[in-house]
């Protein structure tokens, strides 16, 4: 059932909305301009990029060089995990709304791939609402998230690679892309990471904006999604390291869903050593899974390609420090979702294991966020768009999914107790689209992972696949970082699968996904030869 609200009971809620937000923010100890204006925020996201290629993740081999995201951290905070969705279209779509990817009304993948589709009316955009309360907004790089990327209605500035809108253009994602500087479409040569840098750092130098209005620049960049190009100048750049291979790449894996076995992307070389498996490929995609190649050089070019990233957020705070901005402007710097290198079998997203899907999450904004901080409250991007409008003084007139962890931000000595933290992944379905489960094939289309619901609880994170008759999995985050052994097949960890699965239960309801009603039932079978 849809629920309209009259204009008049709209303008209510956004005012009550709106004096909420900005209490909050009071009590969380936020501290703005001089001038009373609320930060500027600079929202970094990267494509497809890994917690542990990220220097000053202690998960990250030691030769991982990133000394720029690295000084960001410590001049802020470091999140332990994020999750910010399962693959590129729902965490943006996600990061965009404040609601998960279950949540989101009238979103559908449309025509060619990536082709997709949105009714703006039904789907507003948390952008447009920053525009209408003062800020001035900006989005330069990617775009995956329907053919209407905003320009006039969510952003005032805008340079975009519109991969929807073109999907013949869809794969270039380092060189030869169409890019729409405020509708205007022209073809761009240049590599994609320092387009979009010398983009950004124009805008923070004032360049296509008003010198009177808080700014929201969110800077999307492409890589290191596939085909993980690096720089010229960075090929090679990492020689001779050695990553180590994941404990779990090759098979068996007691204690896991069935679907591990047909996503396995690495077969023994003739050395023992793991190579890519050849598997069907996505043209528009640029797939980088190509078979033959081995683990430690495909590792190696992820990394190469993130060095450009690294050099651009230094370039990026740069300007801002020339500018005398940095300490009014909240740095933000994150990923879409991360890439299982080799873990449990992958080489890819989408599965709800922390390789594959947890983002670095970097914020830092000196003066107001304590320096050096670690928090190990898991958020997911619900979450992170929630607090941004706090720390904005932005009220969002509809029901978002996310919390609030302003309080984070503030110099606490000991976190706060986190609340149980919900991610779903629906496939290619959004919305009312999701209420029904689909059967057969249509369940494993998204690149053979099923749809599945995940709950991060403290240390313990539960998963339920949405397979009928496949097993659940708990694993203990704090003792098996890597997700080896799952508790929920042990007996002497009944009471912790009942409370995880019932917190899962429950924050699906609070979100309003309607297949929580049609969960089909787990294996009972704890001790079959496969879970042995």
């Amino acid at each position: 059932m849809i629920h309209t609200v009259s204009a008049t009971g709209m303008a209510i809620v956004f005012r009550v909305t709106l004096v909420v937000g900005a209490v909050l923010s009071w009590l969380s100890g936020k501290a703005y301009a001089a001038d009373g204006r609320p930060p500027n925020i600079l929202f970094i996201l990267t494509d497809d990029q890994p917690y542990k290629t990220v220097g000053c993740y202690p998960e990250a081999p030691d030769w991982v060089h990133t000394p720029n995201i690295d000084r960001l951290a410590a001049t802020g905070m470091r999140f332990e995990r994020a999750y910010l969705g399962s693959w590129c279209m729902p965490s943006r779509a996600s990061l965009l709304t404040g609601r998960l990817q279950h949540g989101i009304e009238s979103m559908r993948m449309a025509g060619p791939y990536p082709g997709s589709t949105y009714d703006p009316t039904a789907c507003p955009f948390i952008p447009a609402e920053f525009r209408r309360q003062g800020y001035h907004t900006a989005h330069i790089g990617k775009w995956h998230t329907g053919t209407d990327a905003g320009f006039g209605r969510d952003w005032d500035h805008q340079v975009v690679w519109n991969r929807p809108k073109h999907p013949d253009n869809a794969g270039a994602y380092y060189e030869g892309q169409i890019l729409a500087f405020d509708g205007v479409e022209r073809l761009v040569a240049g590599y994609s990471t320092d387009v979009y840098t010398d983009l950004a750092c124009d805008y923070i130098r004032g360049e296509k904006r008003p010198a009177d209005k808080p700014w929201y620049l969110w800077l999307c960049y492409g890589a290191v999604h596939g085909p993980t190009k690096p720089a010229t100048r960075h090929k090679g750049a990492l020689a001779g390291h050695a990553p180590p291979v994941p404990a779990d790449i090759f098979g068996p894996r007691p204690g896991k869903p069935a679907y591990l076995d047909t996503t396995q992307a690495w077969d023994r070389g003739p050395d023992g050593r793991p190579v890519m498996r050849r598997r069907g490929a996505v043209a528009t995609n640029f797939d980088a899974n190509l078979p033959g190649r081995d683990h430690a050089t495909w590792v190696r070019q992820v990394n190469e390609c993130t060095l450009a990233i690294d050099e651009g957020v230094g370039r990026l705070l740069s300007a801002l420090e020339e500018t005398g901005q940095r300490a009014d402007t909240l740095v933000v710097f994150s990923s879409d979702q991360g890439f299982a290198l080799g873990e449990h079998g992958l080489s890819m997203k989408l599965a709800p294991y922390d390789a594959a899907i947890a983002s670095p999450l970097v914020m830092s904004r000196p003066g107001t966020l304590p320096a050096g901080v670690v928090r190990s409250h898991p958020v997911n991007s619900a979450d992170l768009a929630t607090t941004l409008c706090v720390q904005a003084r932005v009220a969002i007139p509809w029901k978002m999914h996310g919390r609030d962890f302003s309080d984070l931000l503030g110099d606490v000595a000991q976190e706060p107790p986190a609340p149980p933290m919900l991610l779903t992944n629906t496939g290619r379905k959004y919305g009312s689209d999701t209420a029904a489960l689909p059967e057969g094939a249509a369940m494993f289309e998204q690149s053979g992972v099923p749809w599945w619901a995940m709950l991060r609880d403290g240390r313990h994170k539960y998963i339920r696949t949405l397979v009928p008759g496949e097993m659940e999995e708990v694993y203990d985050l704090a003792a098996d970082p890597e997700e080896l052994t799952n508790l929920a097949l042990d007996p002497a960890h009944r009471p912790l699968l009942d409370r995880l699965r019932d917190g899962a239960i429950a924050e699906l309801h609070r979100t309003g996904a309607r297949f929580v009603t049609a969960l089909p039932s787990a294996s009972t079978e704890k001790y079959s030869e496969r879970s042995r």
